[in-house]
């Protein structure tokens, strides 16, 4: 069995972390497998939406220390490799055309973590928390948690998070930034599925320049950004979304962009 399960609902495809018993901890098979359901996510016109959630009680507690520890002598190697694997996942999940939604249950540790600060919005369960996890066992971050951390929660925090391992439940996690928002852990899937079918029934390519514009806008002049954001709105309002949503506002009716 995979230990990434991919379900699709119309637009909306979810993958789900499938080492449940493991409390979905990532191996090389995990992050090969989430690698492999990123890039058929991101190249798939018919996916409007990409839904990230985890199968049993934890989210991710981070990498499998077990399979750690079984590679003995060998374990830079290993992990130099599982660790360019996750990221090359990272990378396409961040990087398409496309919303990416994370649903978190219950712990996200170490890349755990780091999966789900790289979503774009994030529902967490009351029951979920949130820890850097690394330096307890004498590693330092992957998944791009140092790029990623600093920029949601601000470099304090981050500090705090990796260098003591601080915690932070749902609720502190949500005024930090890190999370969207926090519902009851019963209303988790309801409240992402309605989530997903709003993103879903948007203008996805408007929505994948938005994503694009947030990335660049990292460390860019303002006149620079300026430009990239005056050659993104132009393009749009010359694509078949823009003209959609213009002609639909005009007529005073809903715009309708999955047919575009």
């Amino acid at each position: 069995m995979s230990t990434v399960l991919t379900t699709r609902e119309g637009g909306i495809l979810t993958l789900t972390l499938n080492r449940p018993e493991q409390g979905n901890a990532i191996n090389m098979a995990l992050a090969a497998d989430l690698l492999a359901a990123a890039r058929d996510a991101a190249g798939d016109p018919a996916v409007r939406c990409v839904v990230l959630a985890a199968a049993g009680r934890m989210f991710c507690v981070g990498g499998d220390i077990a399979e750690f520890s079984a590679a003995g002598d060998g374990a830079s190697a290993f992990i130099r490799q599982l660790a360019d694997t996750l990221h090359e996942a990272v990378l396409v999940l961040a990087g398409m055309a496309k919303p990416f939604v994370a649903l978190i249950q219950g712990p996200a540790a170490g890349a755990g973590l780091s999966l789900a600060a790289a979503a774009d919005i994030v529902i967490a369960s009351e029951a979920a928390h949130f820890t850097a996890a690394y330096t307890a066992i004498g590693l330092t971050p992957d998944g791009g948690m140092t790029w990623l951390l600093p920029r949601l929660v601000g470099m304090r925090l981050t500090q705090d998070m990796m260098l003591t391992n601080r915690r932070l439940a749902a609720a502190e996690a949500a005024v930090a930034g890190l999370v969207t928002r926090v519902v009851p852990a019963e209303a988790l899937a309801e409240e992402g599925a309605k989530l997903a079918a709003q993103l879903a029934d948007g203008p996805v390519a408007a929505f994948g320049s938005v994503r694009r514009l947030l990335a660049q806008s990292q460390g860019a002049p303002l006149d620079l950004q300026l430009e990239r954001e005056a050659a993104s709105i132009s393009a749009a309002a010359g694509g078949p979304e823009g003209r959609e949503g213009v002609a639909a506002f005009s007529a005073r009716r809903k715009a309708d962009f999955r047919a575009q």
